[in-house]
């Protein structure tokens, strides 16, 4: 049974989709099944897997608002080993033609239901914003990850976030959790991200992750060619942080390979070789 994590912050520009995109690469290439869904009409996360939005036949839209199965709309991300649940601008539209629908919140839960056997991890990139698309995210997940940097008016926004995700969970979805908080765009040379590092380590504890995600040229470079880093420059200080990250994920989650004895370490070992 599939895990499904919502990847949100209300803040743009922290890594979100960067994450979804990479942390998604990181964990099929330990074999595992993965499904990463773009829930931003911006449409990036698809780019990003070297998926042409403007040439899409079916798309998430087609799943929130005309109801057909997910099995029917996703696609394979080329040469990046998952599928991908594409957006583009048409999902704009969704919010407004949601809005008088019953049950509104829940589309997307009720729409993964059926697929849920089918992998064993399914990551949501969600917009930055607060609306419709991001509830159906926390509603239809058991965890959150939050990626931010390490600046004070992240910190900020982490409360806001914090507080929509606990109405979240009290009104609409009470499984839903914070899986990790991670740090990107990370230097730890500034004074600040040392103590931003501080405050969240002193507030969530083991929910901050240990990985941490560096500013790193190859990263940002990676989406202009639609490739995830791991397949851009798989030595970069980008990958390798990923593939940490994924790696800390199924430690946490006391994952065994799902197709032999090898530890998720030894596979990380030789995807770094």
């Amino acid at each position: 049974m599939a895990k499904v994590y919502a990847i949100t912050n209300q803040k743009g520009g922290v890594g979100k989709t960067t994450t979804s995109v990479n942390l998604a690469a990181s964990l099929a290439a330990t074999k595992r099944k993965i499904l990463l869904i773009d829930l931003d009409p911006q449409g990036n996360a698809t780019m990003g897997c070297g998926i042409d939005k403007a040439s899409l036949e079916y798309s998430v839209y087609d799943v929130l608002v005309a109801g057909r199965s997910v099995a029917d709309c996703v696609v394979a991300a080329p040469e990046c080993g998952f599928m991908v649940l594409p957006a583009n601008q048409d999902l704009t539209a969704a919010e407004v033609e949601l809005l008088n629908e019953i049950g509104r919140e829940f589309r997307l839960r009720e729409a993964l239901a059926p697929i849920l056997g089918d992998y064993d991890y399914i990551l949501i990139d969600c917009p930055p914003s607060l609306n419709m698309l991001t509830i159906n995210a926390l509603a239809g997940s058991g965890g959150v990850i939050i990626p931010m940097q390490c600046e004070y008016y992240a910190l900020e926004g982490l409360s806001a976030l914090i507080n929509t995700i606990n109405r979240v969970k009290q009104l609409i979805n009470p499984k839903l959790e914070i899986e990790g908080i991670l740090r990107t765009m990370f230097d730890g040379r500034n004074s600040l991200t040392n103590q931003v590092t501080d405050e969240l380590r002193r507030h969530f504890g083991e929910k901050l992750y240990s990985t941490v995600i560096p500013r790193n040229v190859r990263l940002a470079e990676a989406p202009s060619h639609g490739l995830p880093i791991l397949f851009y420059d798989k030595q970069s200080k980008g990958s390798l942080a990923y593939l940490a990250l994924a790696g800390e994920m199924l430690r946490r989650a006391g994952k065994t390979d799902p197709h032999g004895d090898v530890k998720e370490d030894e596979q990380l070992g030789q995807i770094h070789g």
